[in-house]
């Protein structure tokens, strides 16, 4: 299949640099938008819905349910993925971004007018379920979109760091949904668990209708473009994904590991067990979680800029071996129970996967020719959200329940690092040619092809 090899050498006019901000901009306030809508989900989990949703069960039975209606929205992503990833390979990146945020909106507004089981019985959990899967579905296709808007537009030499602009999303939305959450939080319990929780839900509309009046003024990608005039799309993507890039793949999904699981280990988990069993307050350990997010908005980005400077295994590892030391001192720090010795401890573990999480979207972009990137690395990260970050803080409750240790939960964060690691460093060996020389994506895919599969 032919490629313009010239769109990637051409050099960068100033309305295209203008253009690739504008499309770095758009990317980033979409991912927000999105993930804040995720992430309220998981705090909801850890602190009330348990209760609204699985009532006559135990407290620790209600939250493992509650952890597992989070999870159902892990097992849609790769359908999203799918689904969404074949509309942009081949549609358009922007069709299937307007797409993905609307139907994330709908169901987010819905869980926040859903009745609890108290007035509707067994219906609320199914329709709570529906309701997830769609978001699941919708956040499965949003990131692989947000990433390639971003890096389409980019220079050669600066996509890893473009890619960075959809990373940033998820921490800022991460931070807008605990914030939401911290500002109802000293709500009586009462409240809290009737009406109160339902506000970060209903007030996403707003959020929602701001970025599809972003979404919709954006223009397609110049690389999705071409394709698109030159019909140079396939009319199946994930069948090529499947059976040209299959070991990329994989490689991709173990790559993701890190990336995706360790923070709902370090947030959504360490929420439910700080609350439960050591005895912080809601408001406490959210402002704690806050603050360990605002280190993450600011740290983050330098991990693109070291993986543009650095060689790539070389800043990876940088990244990531620290990850070995931090994690275990987090949580030795939260269990004193001293407010301040836990935001030091989660702020100095936030830095490894912070750091790796902004380097992944550009290091996954560069590994699928254009007509088939939205469906490869839309499939490599959220069957990873799905075996990885859905499961962890189901696992990690499943390992603390009945007043177990919390090393079991350590070993399973640094798990997850040793997944990525064995994913990410033969995956950076077989596409280097791609940091290193001006050749097409497609090209440098192809010469590895051979050996990946």
């Amino acid at each position: 299949m032919p490629h313009d090899a010239s769109a990637e050498t051409a050099p960068h006019s100033p309305e295209l640099a203008r253009q690739a901000r504008r499309a770095g901009v758009s990317a980033f306030i979409g991912t927000t938008i999105e993930w804040f809508d995720f992430y309220i989900y998981g705090a909801a989990a850890a602190l009330v819905l348990g209760k609204v949703f699985f009532a006559g069960t135990s407290p620790a039975v209600g939250t493992l349910a509650a952890f597992a209606t989070f999870w159902v929205g892990f097992l849609a992503r790769p359908l999203g993925g799918l689904v969404f990833g074949h509309v942009g390979d081949r549609y358009g990146r922007k069709q299937a971004l307007v797409i993905t945020l609307l139907m994330m909106g709908v169901a987010t507004v819905g869980v926040g007018l859903l009745p609890g089981y108290a007035r509707w019985g067994a219906a609320a959990p199914v329709l709570l379920v529906v309701l997830r899967m769609v978001q699941g579905v919708a956040v499965g296709g949003e990131w692989g979109g947000a990433v390639l808007i971003a890096t389409e537009y980019a220079p050669p030499r600066r996509k890893l760091l473009y890619g960075a602009f959809a990373q940033q999303g998820s921490p800022v939305g991460n931070l807008l949904a605990t914030l939401a959450f911290l500002g109802i939080a000293r709500l009586p319990d009462a409240a809290f668990e009737s009406w109160g929780w339902r506000i970060p839900f209903l007030a996403s509309s707003v959020l929602v209708v701001v970025g599809l009046f972003i979404r919709v003024r954006l223009e397609e990608t110049p690389e999705m473009r071409a394709a698109l005039e030159r019909k140079q799309t396939t009319a199946l993507p994930i069948r090529q994904v499947l059976t040209q890039f299959p070991m990329l793949t994989v490689l991709g999904t173990l790559a993701c590991a890190a990336g995706v699981a360790i923070t709902y280990v370090k947030t959504t988990f360490a929420l439910s067990w700080a609350t439960s069993s050591l005895h912080y307050s809601r408001a406490s350990f959210l402002s704690v979680i806050a603050l360990a997010l605002v280190v993450q908005v600011l740290v983050q980005p330098f991990g693109a800029v070291l993986a543009g400077r650095w060689p790539l295994r070389k800043a990876v590892l940088w990244m990531l071996l620290p990850e070995f030391v931090l994690l275990p001192l987090m949580f030795t720090l939260i269990r004193t129970g001293s407010f301040w010795l836990a935001v030091l401890g989660m702020g100095l573990a936030t830095l490894p996967h912070a750091l790796y999480y902004a380097a992944l979207a550009g290091i996954l972009a560069r590994v699928y020719p254009v007509q088939v990137r939205y469906t490869g690395m839309s499939l490599a990260y959220q069957l990873s959200s799905t075996l990885f970050a859905g499961t962890a803080p189901l696992a990690a409750q499943a390992l603390t329940s009945g007043g177990g240790a919390i090393w079991p939960v350590v070993a399973l964060g640094l798990g997850y690092t040793v997944v990525s690691l064995a994913g990410v460093l033969p995956l950076i060996a077989r596409t280097e040619p791609a940091r290193t020389a001006p050749a097409s994506s497609h090209a440098v895919v192809r010469a590895v092809q051979g050996e990946a599969s």
